[in-house]
């Protein structure tokens, strides 16, 4: 081992005395501070050694470093190719690996094809490979944070950057939480027992939440049975046509789980949301102040007509106060930006569920996202860059994403106006990439504007038997559902105060589609 160090030292020495600096050569391992980068050539040295000795070492360090998390180019170049001969069942050794690099002129410098052989003997032993592994990846990491601060303080220092600093923070903040998460998906495979376990577990959760929810409850009965909540990882596009009350059903659902969380530990003993959850709210289109008075008109039962026109009595306002006090703890975020692109929407949720935690996340809606300047001109492909995107969230923080969606106007010219999967606007992207596809639908809206002539009695008395039939209640329609059945939810709707709710067991028997 001495012998292979005090090569590397002599190479080091080398590099040193072809500085404009006399300072003393730096020892092998580096510690952080100012100007040095983070670093521990023994370990990688140990590491090449145990697995030129032992090729099955290979097994255990595979899923922790890859060739670019060794410092030394040398020692990258010697583990990709002996990477590259075990993953064929060859063997890698310093004699089958001289043959490959016996001309590398790093490998020169450290002694040629000797070197091989060095770190072959001077391995102690296996036993300690991962830990040595870990060590050359937890500095490879701190050597990136280095790289990223120094783009980060160049690109703010440089004036030849475009991007303003908003778009700037975004970037950084993109690249620091991909760094943070690097290896974190790598899982390989998982074996049946670990699979059923997990399964069994969640079976667990679902029985004792009384039976048919192992994902987030919405409070809304019905829905929660059809779906059994909603599951952490999926996409649920909530689509409808204007008036149908997509904003509303959101609000509600988001409403809903808010107020009823409760942390708690979890089964796997982290800290987390034991009964409903933080929500967080992208409203592109009602500014938060709106969105915030369409939840208070739900708590307090004040008509939101009342509320925007401020014609309240004295015994309303106050209940409205006292909703709003109750409510000011609630973990609900909205945020109301405008036009947001995907990718800042993204760094938003990701910076929420690190600050306060998140376990929903609700986009209000789908085609008020930007994607990035590369779409731009092309909606349908801009579109599916949103999808994909909001999936690719829903999957990366672990929770439920609901995205609102605008219908096209093929809906109105049928005579069932119920809608249809080929209803969704650029429908071919949302569809695949949603795990749910749920559609809001109201026969009252549709019927009022069918009134006949006063003066057709018969017909007068027919539309006002369907309108009270159809009073007051709404349908949601699971047009697709990847883990469940598909079919029609029914619900309630109190108009006054944007509010969907459960229907009374006896509106079941009267309730009828048109």
């Amino acid at each position: 081992m001495n012998e292979v160090a005090n090569l590397q030292d002599r190479r080091e020495d080398n590099a040193g005395d072809n500085d404009a600096s006399n300072e003393p050569a730096q020892s092998s391992v580096i510690t952080s501070y100012v100007g040095a980068v983070p670093h521990n050539i023994e370990a990688e040295q140990q590491l090449l050694g145990a697995l030129l000795t032992n090729n099955d070492v290979f097994d255990k360090i595979a899923s922790i470093i890859a060739p670019e998390h060794f410092y030394d180019p040398v020692h990258k170049d010697i583990f990709e190719k002996a990477a590259e001969r075990i993953s064929k069942n060859m063997l890698a050794s310093p004699v089958t690996l001289k043959a490959y690099m016996e001309d590398h002129v790093g490998l020169q410098e450290l002694g040629g094809p000797a070197y091989l052989a060095r770190l072959a003997a001077s391995a102690i032993s296996t036993y300690a490979v991962r830990d040595y592994a870990q060590l050359i990846y937890d500095l490879f990491l701190r050597r990136q944070l280095i790289e990223l601060g120094n783009e980060i303080a160049g690109s703010a220092a440089s004036g030849a950057d475009a991007r303003d600093p908003g778009e700037q923070i975004v970037a950084a903040e993109q690249r620091l939480y991909s760094l943070a998460e690097q290896g974190k998906g790598e899982t390989g495979f998982t074996s049946f027992l670990s699979a059923v376990t997990q399964a069994v577990l969640n079976a667990n959760a679902a029985y004792e939440r009384g039976g048919g929810m192992a994902g987030v409850a919405t409070k809304l009965i019905d829905l929660d049975k059809k779906m059994g909540g909603l599951h952490p990882s999926d996409l649920i596009i909530l689509a409808g046509r204007p008036s149908m009350g997509k904003t509303s059903l959101a609000t509600n659902i988001a409403f809903n789980i808010a107020k009823s969380y409760k942390k708690g530990t979890l089964p796997d003993g982290k800290q987390g949301a034991v009964e409903g959850g933080v929500v967080g709210f992208y409203s592109l289109e009602m500014s938060a102040e709106q969105l915030a008075a369409r939840i208070l008109a739900e708590a307090s039962e004040i008509s939101s007509h009342k509320i925007r026109q401020g014609d309240m009595t004295e015994e309303e306002f106050r209940r409205f106060v006292d909703a709003a006090k109750t409510l000011e703890s609630c973990p609900l975020y909205i945020d109301d930006t405008p036009s947001i692109p995907i990718s800042q929407l993204a760094a938003r949720a990701r910076r929420l569920q690190r600050t306060h935690g998140l376990d929903l996340l609700i986009v209000d809606y789908l085609q008020l996202v930007r994607g990035t300047s590369r779409t731009e001109g092309n909606r349908v492909q801009e579109i599916g860059e949103i999808s994909m995107g909001l999936k690719a969230i829903a999957k990366e923080l672990n929770i439920p994403v609901i995205a609102l969606s605008q219908l096209s106007r093929t809906v109105e010219s049928r005579d069932d106006k119920r809608p249809q999967l080929s209803d969704l606007r650029e429908s071919g992207s949302i569809e695949q990439d949603a795990d749910v596809v749920m559609f809001v639908y109201r026969g009252e809206y549709y019927k009022e504007r069918e009134k006949p002539d006063d003066d057709n009695l018969e017909a007068m008395e027919k539309w006002m038997a369907d309108m009270e039939r159809l009073h007051a209640k709404a349908e949601v329609i699971l047009g697709k559902q990847r883990h469940g059945p598909i079919g029609t939810v029914e619900l309630s709707f109190e108009a006054q105060f944007t509010r969907f709710g459960n229907l009374a067991p006896e509106s079941y028997n009267n309730f009828e589609t048109e």
